[in-house]
């Protein structure tokens, strides 16, 4: 299996090489140049599978440079126990009288967010892919952040012979569990930095690192190779497809749904990778109906799936859901790029008029196609707030604000199509990360104001009784271990200095 550009490099490269570099050449995306399919027996073999197996059976459909035993063994080691529990990521069942909703709970690994996945996963798959490909520089993770991907990212890559790994996240864009979760981070190989601004700003300046050829070759002579953990890297997205698969084969073999039958799949995103993983879940052959894309008041994906028009200049809003706080959604690049028919020169005329003007729009044909299968919509704080409060009531389950934005929008669209298929809601982090909110939402506006982060923690664990996460714990008596706040016009000097000095 080869992968190939979105914006139409003329060279082919091994799955290997693609997530050793993260991001093409010219500044596109690296995409499959086909979508394996499973097979009927793929699937009733997976029925007898742990979460592990059936990863590795999907990752090897992919990643052919790969043996399915050498998978096996990375995510053995990805997925153990100790690090997620019983069930890495439980299908559940909201309600057993409600045969139609079920949660995937992607938020038991390290960090208590969906993100460990694919971030667990990737420091395996990229130090396989330098020793195959022969790369003997350095490699350093360069990485932008809404919240989750840092701490997954470092928690993944910490003290990793062979790297260094760089976060930047917005300055006042994350939650407070979200910024001690990174800032506490140990590691001689790791380095947060917070930068003045939103997400955007901060993804903007890592991909004009990236495809700064001078400063790369800069860093090429010193011995230093970049690559990306953000979900641009193949490697990162890829292993994300796994759990929509895990979760088709869950419903059949607990006999919800019977072979063949279509489902909905709910995911609050920002970046577009999540639900993109979905999108190729579906290109492989699982059934679905509709993927319902969910959006908070930063709704420029909403809007997009309505108009075709795809703008980023508009009103930046700061929502109780920061994962989502995101106006350039990068993955979308890769599902236009798909339902063109690989229409290279299309998507890279479109991808220069939103770097140049901040917007583009689709023709009529390709917004048809979008539209066919993806449900847009979008929640503002006091519609999330709401919607925990009413998931609690009728299921005594507690969801974070992200998880919750894919609720509010799912009952609209159910209340307004009839749909009764099964669906499979993302659940994308703990309550725990975003507990001041969560506790708002239970208890009554402004109740965690005044409250520390540990007392809001403690009394959510008390009225949900859930457990508290060990990588929520006692986050304010860790000591605070990265300082540096800049501009984002110093992000490169930023990683100059880090890497050459």
């Amino acid at each position: 299996m080869n992968y190939i550009s979105t914006r139409g490099y003329d060279r082919k490269f091994s799955a290997s090489e693609a997530i050793v570099l993260g991001i093409a050449p010219d500044g596109g995306l690296f995409v499959p140049e086909s979508v394996p399919v499973l097979t009927s027996d793929d699937i009733e073999e997976m029925k007898n599978m742990q979460f592990y197996q059936i990863s590795a059976r999907v990752l090897s459909k992919f990643l052919t440079d790969f043996t399915e035993s050498e998978l096996l063994d990375y995510t053995s080691q990805a997925y153990s126990e100790e690090k997620w529990g019983e069930n890495t990521v439980p299908l559940v069942q909201l309600n057993p009288y409600n045969e139609r909703e079920f949660i995937l709970e992607l938020w038991h690994g390290p960090t208590a967010a969906f993100k460990d996945v694919a971030l667990q996963l990737l420091p395996h798959l990229m130090t396989a892919s330098i020793r195959k490909t022969g790369e003997s520089k350095k490699i350093c993770i360069l990485t932008a952040t809404s919240g989750d991907t840092g701490k997954a990212a470092l928690e993944g890559f910490k003290d990793l012979p062979g790297t260094e790994i760089i976060v930047f996240y917005p300055s006042d864009g994350v939650s407070e569990a979200q910024k001690l979760q990174m800032v506490t981070t140990t590691g001689n190989n790791t380095h947060v930095i917070a930068v003045n601004g939103c997400f955007d700003d901060a993804q903007t300046g890592v991909k004009k690192i990236f495809s700064d050829k001078e400063f790369n070759d800069k860093l090429n002579a010193s011995g230093v190779k970049l690559s990306s953990a953000n979900s641009i890297n193949w490697g990162r997205l890829v292993p994300q497809i796994a759990y929509y698969v895990y979760s088709y084969v869950e419903l059949l073999r607990k006999e919800k749904i019977e072979a063949g039958e279509a489902i909905n799949i709910v995911v609050p995103t920002g970046n577009f990778g999540n639900i993109l993983a979905a999108w190729y879940a579906k290109q492989m052959g699982i059934p679905v109906k509709k993927l319902i894309c969910a959006s908070n008041r930063n709704k420029v994906l909403c809007d997009f799936f309505s108009s075709g028009k795809y703008d980023r200049n508009r009103e930046f809003f700061k929502t109780t859901s920061p994962s989502l706080d995101i106006r350039i959604s990068s993955n979308l690049e890769r599902l236009l790029f798909e339902i063109t028919g690989k229409d290279a020169a299309k998507v890279k005329e479109w991808m220069n008029d939103l770097f140049e003007k901040g917007v583009y729009s689709v023709d009529p044909k390709t917004l048809k196609q979008l539209q066919m299968l993806f449900v847009g919509g979008f929640a503002d704080e006091t519609g999330v707030s709401k919607t925990i409060l009413d998931v609690y009531d009728r299921t005594d389950n507690v969801i974070d604000t992200h998880t919750a934005v894919g609720f509010n929008i799912y009952n609209r669209y159910h209340q307004r199509s009839g749909d009764e298929s099964k669906t499979v809601f993302a659940a994308t982090a703990s309550p725990f990360k975003f507990s001041p909110a969560v506790m708002d939402a239970l208890r009554g506006q402004g109740y965690s104001n005044g409250r520390s982060v540990e007392t809001v923690i403690a009394e959510l664990a008390e009225e949900s009784g859930l457990e508290i996460p060990e990588g929520i714990k006692d986050l304010s008596k860790k000591e605070v271990l990265h300082k540096d706040v800049i501009e984002k016009d110093d992000m490169e000097e930023k990683v100059q200095s880090i890497l050459i000095g």
